[in-house]
């Protein structure tokens, strides 16, 4: 699935943070820094923003006036995420928001015990290290997670439904989220109970991906799944003639797109 921040999600996240320790805020600028720190694109995150920015005026905060933001943006490399996450820090930010699945988070956390990190992920925050229990998450993290990975078998049955003729699913993955190991398992055991043959192909990057479509020509049916290009990949997959199943609504009526399932779950903790 993909991540999105809502207006109640943020408000709920952020007014969370500000009910942390005093210890975990002190040596602050005079006017308070919010830290915006996302996997994606400026450009991707467009929606994101507008929402986050909504949700501090919400709460008496205009940018400029009263707070400052800083921004940082890894454009789909996770490998900058912890450079990213360590300039962040040295700006002594009141709050870090992390955004783009759970690899900003991972930085974020790496880089600072005290400041405080919301974030909003699609897997389990437990599973991945980020916090001790969802009632309890413990230390300077708390945040919003979908468990979108749970609903990966029932987007296979969508889609074998959707296309019976089908014979081979193609999956498209980034093998340096952390989300991708635990998709790929639910992905291998949903295909292996339809009596699908499973295609599973890495990219990472714009060459990756480019060379991935072109070797699905071959593929009955593509399932796209948790790449962070995916606003780029309804395109190449009307060149590819062959109908595209990601997460989100946002390629749903660009052509032979089938949108993801919105039957996820969001959950709030801490």
């Amino acid at each position: 699935m993909t991540v999105t921040i809502g207006r109640r999600e943020l408000l709920a996240a952020l007014g969370g943070a500000a009910a942390w320790p005093l210890a975990a805020r002190a040596q602050q600028p005079a006017m308070p820094v919010v830290g915006f720190l996302s996997a994606a694109s400026q450009q991707f995150d467009a929606p994101r923003l507008a929402a986050f920015r909504h949700g501090l005026h919400e709460t008496g905060y205009v940018e400029g006036r009263n707070v400052a933001g800083e921004y940082r943006w890894a454009d789909h490399q996770y490998d900058r995420l912890n450079a990213l996450a360590a300039e962040l820090v040295e700006r002594r930010p009141t709050v870090i928001v992390a955004v783009g699945g759970p690899a900003p988070a991972i930085a974020a956390k790496a880089a600072t015990k005290t400041i405080p990190i919301v974030f909003t992920i699609a897997g389990d925050p437990v599973q991945l290290g980020l916090v001790a229990s969802l009632n309890r998450p413990g230390g300077n993290l708390t945040g919003v997670t979908t468990l979108a990975s749970i609903v990966v078998g029932k987007q296979f049955e969508v889609l074998h439904e959707t296309v019976p003729k089908a014979a081979v699913i193609g999956c498209l993955v980034n093998p340096t989220n952390p989300n991708t190991q635990s998709d790929t398992k639910e992905a291998q055991d949903a295909t292996r109970t339809l009596g699908l043959q499973l295609r599973i192909v890495n990219a990472s990057t714009e060459h990756d991906i480019d060379d991935a479509f072109a070797s699905f020509v071959q593929v009955d049916r593509v399932e796209v799944n948790r790449l962070g290009e995916a606003d780029q990949h309804p395109e190449r997959s009307r060149h590819a003639r062959q109908p595209c199943m990601r997460n989100g609504n946002a390629a749903a009526g660009s052509g032979r797109i089938v949108p993801g399932l919105l039957l996820h779950s969001r959950i709030a903790f801490g």
